[in-house]
């Protein structure tokens, strides 16, 4: 077996292509070596140089109270009282127009005659004479002292729609009445109405509670 001796003193008397690689990889590799140190000089100088605050323990630091405005909406409840009512107004009738008219209907028909008399012992026959004559009577002296018309126009027995706030005062409802306007119903009468009143003038010194003198006859 052969033994090689190697002489570390001896100097290269050649530089050929493989010296060159091989210095080159010593190069790069003093070169990552420099910039490895340097990296790790740099991060520990940087560490020193650390503001003293981020140092301080995390429980040493008090926070700032943090100051919320909260609005505190307050309801008040307003009473307000209803208007009162207006008063209802009663008019007082004057007795002397009605007793006029029951003094028209007395001197045309003898209506209050009529009326007072006990027609039980009369027969049907009788009473329709006698209702013929007051009726008569009657006619005259409302024609001639008053002009009627009717509320409606309607047929009688005819369909009729009543409106929201129809006058109450001038139709009245009957049956079954459920719910609220519109009504839809059977006109079962027209209703009357005075648009003209012509009643005579009184005299002074008139007594209208005569509603018809007593006769005597001589």
């Amino acid at each position: 077996m052969n033994t090689y001796a190697i002489d570390l003193s001896l100097k290269p008397t050649t530089f050929d292509l493989w010296h060159v690689c091989l210095a080159g990889t010593v190069a790069v590799l003093g070169l990552i070596l420099i910039a490895l140190l340097l990296t790790m000089l740099i991060s520990v100088t940087r560490c020193k140089k650390k503001p003293a605050e981020l140092t301080v323990p995390q429980a040493a630091v008090t926070p700032e109270p943090i100051v919320k405005v909260v609005e505190k909406i307050v309801e008040v409840e307003k009473i307000v009282q209803a208007p009162a009512p207006e008063p209802v107004i009663l008019k007082e009738a004057t007795p002397d127009a009605a007793l006029q008219l029951l003094g028209l209907l007395q001197k045309e028909a003898r209506f209050i005659d009529f009326i007072k008399e006990n027609i039980t012992n009369y027969s049907d026959a009788d009473i329709g004479v006698a209702a013929r004559v007051v009726h008569e009577g009657c006619n005259k002296a409302i024609n001639e002292h008053f002009t009627l018309s009717t509320v409606r126009n309607e047929q009688e027995g005819s369909k009729v729609t009543l409106a929201e706030g129809f006058d109450a005062a001038t139709v009245r409802l009957t049956g079954n009445i459920v719910g609220s306007a519109p009504f839809t119903g059977t006109l079962v009468h027209k209703g009357w109405q005075v648009t003209d009143i012509r009643l005579p003038k009184l005299t002074q010194g008139y007594n209208a509670k005569i509603i018809a003198a007593a006769e005597v006859e001589l």
